[in-house]
């Protein structure tokens, strides 16, 4: 099982909000460099990096709507482990701008729900790894940074992800992220039996024992977990967690070949 950690950029800084709240974002650095870099350290084969910016539709900076996708590029060229980027995806030039940054996996959520033909294009078009952004509240799609309600069932949309093409997609109930309070595994489950392509967890883990739960309880199509404010509040080792659940031969799509010297 992948163990996946995170970094949420906000303002061009490391964060981690409270339930989707973009008014409870605590700070946990300001330049997210190190912070990737102690994660390949650390074992990682894949980091997932969100722009909370362009994901609510604004930019890091008004005069300069690529702030946060300079620092993606950095990020990019700082470490070899692969890279997965969502947050504002909602055009065919920001697959092309992301991919030009060398990222390997491209995370699609409200694009997905309000231009799902367009979608399709960009992945037949561009052929990248491509992941379904799937937020939920209540079992219900959330789109443009969790803010407005799509009206759709997360099970449903899992349904349509496979008929458009994605290849993998990563689950978050809303209600659970950024709180610790544990992982939601039972839905996470079920958009893994319904859509039929393999899940990453997402929000809720707080301590080694959920990440434990998962190993045991998991769907055989979910596939790994992303570790966020656990990490940053030191509630879990990154390392140990890699050591325990990440084999050689857990590899997420779109992830280069193993190389000389990658840990467990």
């Amino acid at each position: 099982m992948l163990i996946i950690p995170s970094i949420d950029l906000f303002g061009g800084r490391v964060v981690r909000l409270f339930k989707g709240d973009y008014d409870k974002a605590t700070v946990y650095a300001d330049d997210p460099l190190p912070v990737a870099r102690a994660f390949e350290e650390a074992g990682a084969r894949l980091i997932h990096i969100v722009d909370l910016d362009r994901a609510r539709g604004s930019s890091a900076a008004p005069d300069d709507t690529s702030a946060n996708r300079d620092l993606i590029r950095a990020v990019r060229r700082s470490v070899s482990c692969a890279i997965e980027v969502g947050g504002g995806v909602r055009s065919e030039s920001d697959v092309a701008e992301l991919l030009d940054c060398g990222v390997e996996r491209i995370v699609i959520g409200t694009a997905l729900v309000r231009a799902p033909d367009e979608v399709a294009g960009w992945i037949a078009h561009y052929r990248f790894c491509s992941v379904a952004g799937l937020d939920a509240r209540d079992r219900r799609i959330r789109v443009q940074g969790w803010t407005d309600d799509s009206g759709l069932a997360d099970t449903a949309l899992a349904v349509r992800c496979r008929e458009m093409g994605f290849q993998q997609i990563v689950y978050t109930n809303i209600a659970v992220d950024g709180t610790l309070a544990g992982p939601d595994l039972a839905a996470t489950n079920e958009v893994a039996a319904a859509g039929g392509l393999p899940v990453i967890l997402s929000g809720g883990i707080g301590r080694p024992e959920d990440v434990e739960a998962v190993a045991n309880g998991q769907h055989k199509l979910v596939a790994g977990v992303i570790i966020g404010k656990a990490y940053y509040e030191k509630k879990v080792d990154l390392a140990d967690l890699i050591l325990a659940h990440q084999t050689d031969d857990d590899r997420a799509p779109g992830s280069p070949q193993r190389r000389k010297g990658d840990r467990r």
